[in-house]
């Protein structure tokens, strides 16, 4: 090579590297611009809007851009939806709405993410209890299936379909115990016992939250009605209630201490007062007890104007000072507008320190953050229908009313009826119902998704077979017209199914009844039938436990089946006619008659405990024990109990396992559910005669044999003692497994050690 050529070469290079280190830099270049304006963005975007920054650090970090009218906002919520609400949202001065249209939910969420200052997207609620338009049996139904594990799917159900309308809180479960049928809400909860409302309760909160808020087919559970709604006096919605700490602690705070664990996000206060203190003022129990003690990091709301009803309990002069008591006893939220009208007056008055309504408004932001909202604040208007009416939610909801229903009464096996007959008669107000089969508050259910009993029936039996159906009467009116066509259907049939019991109105939220008999003329229907000596079917239809003592002693075969939602008359009619065989079993106490009303089975032995004595607890004009005791139902086959033992557990204090055996004895499949009590025989309080401590719903073939064991830890075998802690205590304890609360088998241990307990119950106590 020349040198000229060498040189020219040398040169391109040169030439070639210089560009690619022009090049280079550029980029070089163009990546720290990038980064740069990159991490300006970031400096730019608030925290609170930063999906990757931890959750106090966003709600910090909005909380301090708030003025005190958002942040007031954020605490007030209406119950209804109005055009004018817009300009208040605009303004950030609302914090969530009663909405189930999506169209609508989309509307005035826009409004806020999008035309108010900060964003703050709105919080959807509704009362979504048994179901959103797949309509699952009252919850009062689904306790008596004992299975938590369904309760857990209907659950889940009820979420997606709400959560695909725009709805992202509900209120429910309702954990309040209710040991007076009077009271109507008993419908809306699990009944007498906190055993078995804690564990239904967790089961509705796993199954509305899925362990994920964030996730679309969530929505945020609001365990109400906190506390001791359930313990009114006279069983008259909305009155005191007077009981102990010890009752407080051992009865009705459990159930939400287990939606607590379970992870319940809100928690609604009650209407009552307890012991002189309105539940939406008392600082015990939402402050003292639900916060300090639990750690409970949610938020309150106040049932509808409960808060501006403290002027009507006596306890505040006027509304302002209504407000100024609730927000410092822990009510976050105002289901009305007197927060609106009132907080910032009060707060400019010094009434109250900013730090309370900060507080307040962290708590709102903090489940607002869980549930994604401001990451994904709309939702699909146009696939909203698709979430609704699943095949699967359908067979769901026809499981969970066949589960749900309790066999009372099965006298010469009557029941099941043969499909094959001549003719049978439905007869009665809830023979071709719908809207009543809903039951109390009934979310989107619509009646015309309601399979009717008389449907059921007309599906079931053969094509050759007749069915006759005849109202009879009436709900609570005074008109017999109907029941002499009704006897004359029922004299040429072969069966009569009467479908009696109470409309959706007659319990519920004010829906107390003084009298728990049939309502109406039903009585007089039902004994005119029987009087026919047509083999007769009694279909009882209720939200709470009916007084039915001439029916038990004279109808030969008794069904409860509650209100059993949309596939309510499928599952009656599988139930029939032997497609299904029940396994339900009773969650609250059926009384003989309102005069021993309230009655459940967890009472105290008392000094004088009943006897054929004079001189002891009992009634002079009526038997004192129940018609139908806690846990009670049969079966078409037999169960048999046998073989109950206590092993202590090895190393540990107080530490059992309980195991017996349970045998199928019949001849047909079927489910038992099998229950563990237990009893002190002496304590430093005195304790219940049992309590329920477990239970498992077990399917057996006939014939065979399940070895079922629980687990008995120190919480189970602890009481509320002198000093209102939980403690177990040394002395004989009565260990019992059967099919009800009164027919058991049983053995006894002797604890020899004295162990204070905490506060969080296992409520799921198999092995």
């Amino acid at each position: 090579m020349k040198n000229s050529d060498f040189t020219a070469a040398e040169n391109r290079l040169i030439s070639i590297t210089g560009y690619r280190f022009l090049y280079t830099g550029w980029i070089s270049a163009l990546l720290i611009l990038c980064t740069l304006a990159f991490a300006v963005i970031q400096a730019a975007q608030p925290t609170y809007l930063d999906a990757t920054a931890d959750t106090e650090q966003r709600v910090e970090d909005l909380l301090e851009r708030m003025t005190h009218e958002e942040k007031i906002g954020q605490l007030s919520k209406p119950t209804d939806v109005r055009e004018e609400y817009k300009d208040a949202i605009r303004e950030g001065l609302i914090t969530g709405l009663y909405v189930s249209d999506p169209a609508v939910s989309n509307e005035y969420q826009r409004v806020a993410v999008e035309e108010s200052r900060l964003g703050i997207p709105l919080l959807f609620a509704t009362d979504v209890i048994h179901g959103f338009r797949t309509v699952f049996p009252i919850p009062l139904g689904l306790a008596a299936t004992w299975n938590p594990g369904l309760v857990e799917q209907c659950a889940a159900v009820a979420a997606s379909e709400a959560a695909a309308h725009g709805i992202r809180q509900t209120y429910s479960p309702m954990v309040d115990v209710a040991r007076d049928p009077r009271w109507g809400r008993i419908a809306e909860g699990a009944g007498e016992d906190p055993w078995l409302n804690s564990v239904m309760a967790a089961a509705y909160v796993r199954g509305y939250q899925r362990g994920d808020l964030s996730a679309d087919n969530t929505i945020l559970a609001c365990a109400k009605h906190y506390v001791a709604y359930g313990g009114a006096v006279g069983g008259r919605d909305y009155n005191t209630v007077d009981i102990s700490e010890r009752t407080l602690r051992e009865i009705y705070l459990p159930p939400f201490k287990a939606a607590i664990d379970a992870g319940a996000g809100s928690v609604m206060s009650a209407f009552n007062d307890l012991n002189g203190v309105p539940a939406t003022a008392n600082h015990f129990t939402l402050t003292e007890i639900l916060r300090n003690e639990w750690g409970f990091r949610g938020f309150v709301i106040g049932d509808y104007d409960a808060v501006e009803q403290l002027v009507d309990h006596r306890v505040a002069a006027d509304t302002a000072e209504a407000v100024r008591q609730a927000i410092l006893a822990g009510v976050d939220v105002d289901m009305g507008d007197v927060y609106q009208q009132h907080l910032l007056e009060i707060l400019e008055q010094g009434k109250i320190n900013e730090s309370s309504i900060d507080q307040a408004v962290r708590r709102v932001l903090r489940m607002k953050f869980a549930l994604g909202l401001f990451e994904k604040p709309y939702v699909d208007a146009e696939k909203a229908s698709e979430a609704i009416l699943q095949r699967e939610s359908l067979e769901l909801a026809r499981e969970a009313a066949r589960e749900s229903i309790v066999l009372l009464k099965n006298e010469s096996n009557l029941l099941p009826l043969s499909k094959d007959m001549g003719s049978v008669a439905i007869i009665g107000p809830l023979g071709n119902n719908r809207g009543d089969l809903l039951g109390t508050w009934r979310g989107e259910g619509k009646s015309g998704d309601v399979v009717t009993l008389l449907e059921g029936i007309r599906s079931k039996v053969s094509r050759d077979t007749r069915v006759i159906y005849r109202r009879g009467c009436g709900f609570m009116n005074d008109s017999t017209g109907g029941i002499e066509e009704a006897v004359n259907a029922v004299e040429q049939a072969d069966a009569a199914i009467l479908a009696l019991g109470e409309s959706a109105n007659m319990n519920g939220e004010a829906g107390s009844r003084a009298f728990l008999d049939l309502p109406g003329v039903q009585g007089r229907l039902l004994k005119e039938v029987y009087a026919t000596g047509t083999p007769t079917v009694l279909v009882l239809m209720s939200g709470r436990p009916l007084a039915i003592s001439w029916s038990a002693e004279h109808v030969p075969a008794i069904l409860a089946t509650w209100a059993g939602g949309i596939q309510a008359g499928n599952a009656i009619a599988d139930v029939l006619f032997g497609d299904y065989n029940p396994g339900g079993k009773l969650p609250v106490t059926f009384p003989r008659t309102v005069g021993q009303v309230p009655i459940y089975y967890n009472h105290k032995n008392t000094g004088r405990p009943p006897t054929g004595e004079k001189f002891t607890s009992k009634y002079i004009d009526v038997e004192w024990t129940p018609l139908y005791p806690f846990g009670y139902g049969l079966s078409y086959t037999e169960f048999g109990y046998d073989r109950i033992r206590v092993e202590p557990v090895s190393g540990e204090i107080n530490r059992f396992r309980v195991i017996a055996n349970v045998t199928n004895s019949g001849v047909r499949a079927g489910d038992e559910v099998v229950q563990l009590y237990i009893g002190r025989e002496s304590a430093s309080v005195s304790p219940p005669v049992k309590e329920l401590k477990g239970f498992r719903r077990v399917y057996l073939e006939p014939g065979e044999t399940a070895r079922v064991t629980f687990a008995l830890t120190p919480y189970h075998l602890s009481h509320i003692g002198p000093s209102l802690k939980r403690v177990v205590e040394p002395g004989v304890c009565n260990i019992r497994i059967g099919g009800n609360s009164r027919d058991v088998i049983s053995t006894q241990i002797t604890l020899h050690e004295r162990q204070l307990v905490g506060e969080t119950p296992p409520v799921d106590s198999r092995r």
